[in-house]
């Protein structure tokens, strides 16, 4: 099994898995809201591969915290339902974490089941100062530092960026 960035091939299948994970009322939830009319960032965008059937997929997006902090929302995480406890999405999250980590991303959040994604460093400590626009449940509101110290002072709101307020934001970093 290899883990490749996607593209425009991998598309439906993504999306037939992700439909099947989390089935049509996904868009609702809040972090949906988030992903709406933005792009997932193309370098962390994942696939896991087996032959040619895709298997897993993991996504990160740009978000800004409080309006001026740049972090990567995660997810949607999903192995194909057939091969569930291969260590499938272990491998996506790895390979994704050491990913953003390498591009210079210094904060990711998610929203998810701590006993799964404390494994890879996630807590809901370094969430606690930190809203989302919309309901969720707080104990499943997770975030994780890349960097040590990268959430010392950051609280606020994560909203959508703008392309300036991105720009703005990775240049102030």
């Amino acid at each position: 099994m290899n883990i490749v960035v996607e593209t425009a091939a991998h598309e439906a299948a993504v999306e037939k898995m992700v439909a099947d994970a989390f089935g049509p009322d996904r868009f609702a939830k809040t972090v949906y809201r988030l992903r709406d009319h933005v792009a997932p960032l193309s370098s962390l965008s994942l696939v896991m591969t087996d032959g040619e059937e895709v298997v897993g997929t993991l996504r990160f997006w740009p978000v800004l915290i409080g309006g001026s902090t740049p972090a990567l929302l995660l997810g949607p995480l999903v192995a194909a339902a057939d091969r569930q406890g291969q260590g499938i999405g272990s491998r996506l999250m790895e390979e994704g974490l050491a990913r953003a980590a390498a591009e210079g991303h210094r904060i990711v959040v998610l929203v998810g089941d701590e006993p799964y994604y404390s494994r890879f460093g996630f807590t809901r400590a370094l969430a606690r100062r930190l809203k989302l626009p919309g309901w969720v449940d707080k104990k499943r509101f997770l975030a994780r530092e890349l960097v040590a110290g990268a959430m010392a002072g950051v609280s606020g709101m994560i909203g959508k960026p703008d392309d300036a307020a991105v720009e703005a934001a990775v240049l102030a970093a």
